[in-house]
């Protein structure tokens, strides 16, 4: 037991002595008498100069040094400075073997790190370049030591360590790039933490303020959160977070903008698992709330939770974040979007579900996937409602004859075309769409129960299905884009039944030459990545069908009407002819070359005539080159200069249709007298025809007469009957 005892009052008598020994040097030692050797020390073995203007005073309990006024330089110029620098380190727990910093203080901390023309940072030229042979026996040593050092690191314990209060004020930080003149400043830089042990939550506050110079831009930071980490640092908890930023400058339009984020998380680098809880983000009047849990790190991290933006006006937004306003046609929409999804799905293909996205009064509803390994995305969307054309810009003042007049001297003018599809990134597309849509108007066509399949793979886009049914009819179509090319080839083909042509072309262009049910067969190819070289390009064949139709604004009958009233020498007393034309069967075919659709056996049955025409229609300038004829092949019509004699049965009734077509049809379709000449050729040659019939006729009788004569002056006067059957036979 006395060993034991006289064991134990050497170690209380060596502590004693070193406690003793330190109290007597720091009250012996003054370190400023060193500030010259710590300076020459500095600048020996870097490039800084070392200016130590202020006192360097330490302390005993607590253990601690103070540094104040502080300043390196570099080239000549400050790189680092700071007023004050306090570190303390309780001295028990050294003698305890578990370290505890008791105060750290950092206050006016100045640093100046730039970037000069040929991109080297002054940061870099703090140490000087190693010679050739001190580089490889550095190499050397790091090779021959990391194995030591690995293998130190792997059998250390976790670190065990707490500081009682860390402080630091005034700080900042000044960047600037002479290569792009970019200038970035850290400033108010704050920091207050107390309490930091690992294991245990802590408190932590920051603020700062950050300033860029293109573009001029600032933002103003506050963050409150606990943190907590443990001894190993590897798993780490955030609660209460509770930080605000508030931003301006010229991304702004000058305005001041808060952003917040609120709530908590964990991260365990260890499992590779990190969780968000009740986190929300704002932006203006922008909301988005997560709970989000993460599995895997890697490529194939696995997400489960619910996403959500509460509803919000993006027109506020813009304004809010001083953004050119969206001129839309209805100014009430854009007022109400929202947007909500639960996350999931296997390893590396997060898939969302319960998609709901809200616009306006329009609801999509979906679900979705993408896939991290290969970038494939699948979406299956379908919604209620949408009026497109709410959304589109108002209508320029002023006329709308003038405005479409004006409009190609306009376009031209704002420079050269730009490309339609994005080809590098429809090349890297793999997707497989699905969209549907209960009622769409666009172009104020109204379109129903619309079905879109999309897939796309190494820029191959196929729209396999678009159908919709479309006034009292429907359409089927489907289009296939080759863009793995840098000239994209297109493919449209469809088909679209009985759909009512006045109302479509009333509503798509305020139209009303034409009524019927329509049936078209589109076959059509171009080529391009332009929309004027997509229709310059274009080849293919239209052919369609309008059954028990009529044309508008123009009456065929009183055309034809007035050419044989002049063949028949009279006037025409009906003044009531009406503005339509009946027709049943109208058919025919467009030959598609470029924006100009060909047609050379339009044929239509009207009554008494048999309408036949061929001519051209020129989508790009918006004209109409028509010959039209009507053959007339029974009574037309009731009045009397109309009747249909021998000498105008199966002529035909010249009529032209030349003109603008966007103009309206009233003024394009009218009787051609310069074709009439040939149909004066006709009616003659009818007369002429008939003029011989009747001379033959007239012969006829009169040879008959003659034979009769003699026969009965041969065979009797009894015979006159016999006689008159037999020459009939004769003389047919």
């Amino acid at each position: 037991m006395k060993a034991i005892r006289y064991v134990l009052i050497a170690i209380v008598a060596v502590v004693v002595l070193a406690i003793a020994a330190i109290a007597i040097a720091m009250a012996v030692i003054d370190p400023n008498d060193y500030k010259p050797q710590i300076e020459n020390v500095v600048e020996e073995h870097t490039n800084l100069d070392l200016i130590l203007d202020g006192d360097i005073g330490w302390s005993f309990i607590p253990l601690g040094l103070e540094l104040n006024d502080v300043e390196a330089t570099l080239d000549g110029e400050r790189f680092i400075a700071l007023n004050q620098l306090v570190a303390q380190v309780d001295f028990w727990s050294l003698i305890a073997m578990s370290p505890q910093v008791s105060t750290f203080v950092l206050d006016g901390l100045d640093a100046n790190l730039s970037i000069n023309e040929q991109g080297e940072g002054n940061w870099t030229r703090i140490m000087p370049e190693p010679s050739t042979d001190a580089a490889q026996q550095d190499v050397a040593t790091k090779s021959e030591d990391t194995p030591d050092s690995e293998a130190e690191q792997a059998s250390g314990e976790a670190l065990n360590f707490n500081v009682d209060n860390v402080q630091i004020s005034n700080a900042q930080v000044h960047y600037s790039d002479l290569s792009t003149g970019q200038e970035v400043t850290l400033q108010d830089f704050t920091v207050n933490a107390s309490n930091i042990t690992l294991g245990s939550e802590f408190p932590l506050e920051i603020g700062f303020r950050v300033e860029t110079a293109q573009p001029q831009f600032a933002v103003d930071g506050n963050i409150e959160v606990r943190l907590a980490a443990n001894e190993a640092l590897n798993d780490f908890a955030v609660s209460g977070l509770n930080a605000v930023f508030e931003m301006s400058g010229e991304p702004l339009g000058g305005k001041s903008v808060t952003a917040t984020l609120e709530g908590s998380a964990k991260a365990n680098l260890e499992n590779e698992t990190a969780t968000l809880s009740d986190f929300t983000a704002t932006l203006a009047n922008l909301t988005l709330n997560t709970n989000l849990d993460v599995s895997g790190f890697g490529d194939e991290p696995t997400l489960e939770g619910q996403v959500a933006i509460a509803e919000f006006s993006l027109k506020e937004l813009l304004d809010n974040l001083g953004q050119p306003a969206i001129e839309t046609t209805d100014e009430g929409v854009l007022e109400a979007i929202a947007f909500s999804t639960n996350i999931g799905g296997a390893a590396g293909k997060p898939a969302l579900s319960d998609l709901v996205i809200t616009l306006d009064d329009t609801t999509f509803k979906g679900s979705g996937s993408y896939n991290l390994a290969n970038g494939g995305i699948v979406f299956d969307l379908q919604g209620d409602k949408l009026n497109a054309d709410r959304y589109l810009p108002p209508a320029a003042e002023g006329d709308a004859t003038e405005a479409t007049t004006e409009a190609p001297a306009q376009t031209a003018g704002t420079g050269p075309e730009g490309d339609l599809l994005p080809l590098e990134t429809l090349r890297s597309l793999l997707l497989d769409i699905d969209f549907g849509l209960g009622e769409l108007i666009v172009s104020n066509l109204s379109i129903n129960e619309i079905k879109a399949s999309t897939t796309a793979n190494n820029g191959l886009l196929k729209v396999d299905e678009f159908s919709g049914k479309l006034y009292e009819g429907g359409f089927d179509a489907n289009v296939t884009i080759d863009a793995r090319t840098d000239t994209p080839k297109w493919t449209v083909n469809s088909d679209v039944s009985n759909v009512q042509t006045l109302p479509l072309l009333v509503d798509l262009a305020e139209v009303t030459m034409l009524s019927g049910g329509a049936n078209l067969k589109v076959n059509a190819t171009t080529s391009g990545n332009r929309i004027s070289v997509l229709r310059d390009q274009a080849d293919g064949q239209v052919s369609f069908n309008l059954a028990e139709g009529e044309f508008r604004n123009m009456n065929l009958t009183r055309m034809a009407c007035q050419g044989i009233a002049l063949v028949n020498g009279d006037e025409l007393t009906t003044t009531d002819w009406g503005e339509t034309t009946p027709f049943n069967d109208m058919h025919g075919t467009l030959d598609i070359n470029g924006n100009v659709f060909d047609n050379t056996d339009l044929v239509a049955s009207l009554a008494g005539m048999r309408l036949e025409g061929n001519g051209t229609v020129d989508l790009k300038q918006t004209l109409v080159d028509y010959e039209l004829g009507l053959r007339i092949v029974g009574e037309i019509h009731r009045d009397n200069a109309c009747r249909v004699t021998e000498y105008v049965e199966n002529v035909v009734m010249p009529v032209e249709c030349r003109g603008d077509f966007s103009e309206g049809a009233a003024s394009l379709c009218s009787f051609d007298g310069s074709r009439f000449r040939d149909t004066l050729k006709d009616i003659a040659e009818n007369a002429a025809r008939a003029k011989a019939q009747e001379e033959i006729d007239e012969a006829k009788g009169k040879a008959e007469e003659k034979v009769r004569e003699k026969l009965e002056e041969q065979l009797g006067e009894g015979a006159g009957d016999s006689v008159k059957d037999a020459l009939k036979g004769l003389f047919k």
